[in-house]
């Protein structure tokens, strides 16, 4: 049963990733609930929908989607690995409160929904966005336009199951189940769940592998000046505050939720201090441009450690803060993350401002120095 075993990590892995900061104490319940589906032993009663030989196609799968660089890799790997659980399946990128279809499969050409609307103010697709939990309904609740385009499944069963980046809906993907009828709920959540913990750590080394460069990260530049890296026509649903991005040429096959991620990379970089502008009270206006820089990298690069170590030790991290042993649980990575930052900044003038500690206990304690425990340097 090494494939069961396998998958559970998997499991337990998604599930940390996407439901960490809201639902924590529904945790331990999502895994048992989609564990449930999974044969626990070899003498267990294994449901249809989870064979063993299912369990191995599913590893597969997600194999395959964390074996995706980029944004379309993996999400192309989810609806192929999809179409093996669903007659029908379609991605939507939802962008400031309207969904636009990307690719499908099932629907003859892969771009066949490509552009197509989707109402998700009203339905199962309402729902499944408010809630960020996959929501079943009747294609009759569907967008009438969708309908009258593709038709319905035979049984008129649907799935609305939402992509969620950065506690926010970045696409939706439907499945029917076609002529046949047959869908596995079960196994495209845990495919939709494993889908969105990997784009987020895809976007992380991403932000990684730019920030070594001189050049400051694509997202710090203001929007007026010339381009510095591909956008997807798709503006920001996570940030309203943020102008519409202007592309200076046009990309013969855009990012679907490129956009998304990287302003995902950067908020788990820059945390709030993204969200304003250089004003007077900036606390680097004093220095000379070079040392600001400077500092604001060093800044950029503690935030992103950090976040790195939450990404991959959620269940540590949650269990550390209740217990106040935050420290003792992380020390191994907090210590080679600092060595990372002092290898890099330790001998500048960012040096002195102490990013990485500050970040530690700023972001990993949620400022409560008292959860890190004894054995963290003040």
């Amino acid at each position: 049963m090494g494939d069961s075993k396998e998958l559970q990590q998997i499991v337990e892995r998604a599930v940390a990733q996407v439901l960490d900061r809201q639902m924590r104490g529904m945790q331990a319940e999502l895994v048992e609930s989609v564990l449930a589906q999974l044969p626990a032993d070899a003498a267990a009663p294994v449901p249809a929908a989870a064979s063993e030989g299912n369990v191995g196609n599913l590893v597969q799968a997600v194999s395959r989607i964390h074996g995706g660089t980029t944004q379309k890799e993996i999400l192309r790997a989810l609806l192929d690995a999809g179409s093996a659980h669903a007659a029908r399946t379609a991605l939507f990128v939802v962008k400031s409160g309207a969904a636009s279809g990307w690719q499908g499969r099932g629907f003859g050409e892969e771009d066949a929904v490509k552009d197509c609307p989707l109402d998700i103010t009203t339905g199962p697709a309402a729902h499944a966005c408010q809630n960020r939990i996959a929501t079943p309904g009747n294609i009759a609740e569907m967008d009438a336009r969708f309908v009258q385009r593709f038709g319905g499944p035979e049984n008129e069963q649907i799935l609305l199951l939402p992509l969620v980046l950065k506690d926010k809906v970045a696409a939706l993907l439907y499945a029917d189940g076609g002529t046949t009828g047959e869908m596995d709920g079960a196994s495209l959540e845990l495919l939709v769940l494993a889908t969105s913990a990997w784009l987020e750590v895809a976007s992380l080394r991403k932000q990684a592998q730019k920030e070594p460069s001189d050049a400051s990260p694509a997202m710090e530049r203001p929007a007026p000046a010339a381009p510095v890296q591909t956008v997807s026509s798709f503006s920001d649903p996570f940030a309203a505050h943020a102008p519409k991005h202007t592309v200076g040429k046009a990309e013969p096959e855009p990012e679907p939720v490129a956009e998304v991620v990287e302003v995902s990379a950067h908020a788990a970089a820059s945390g709030a201090a993204a969200t304003a502008p250089a004003t007077a009270a900036d606390p680097f206006a004093a220095m000379s441009a070079e040392d600001a820089d400077t500092h604001r990298k060093a800044q950029r690069f503690a935030r992103l450690l950090v976040d790195e170590i939450k990404l991959y030790n959620q269940a540590k991290v949650a269990e550390g803060r209740r217990h106040k042993d935050l420290y003792d649980r992380l020390k191994d990575d907090i210590e080679k993350s600092r060595a990372t930052f002092q290898k890099r900044y330790g001998s500048t003038v960012a040096a002195s401002g102490d990013y990485f500690q500050k970040e530690v206990v700023r972001s990993l304690a949620e400022d409560d120095l008292s959860v890190m425990g004894a054995g963290f340097k003040r």
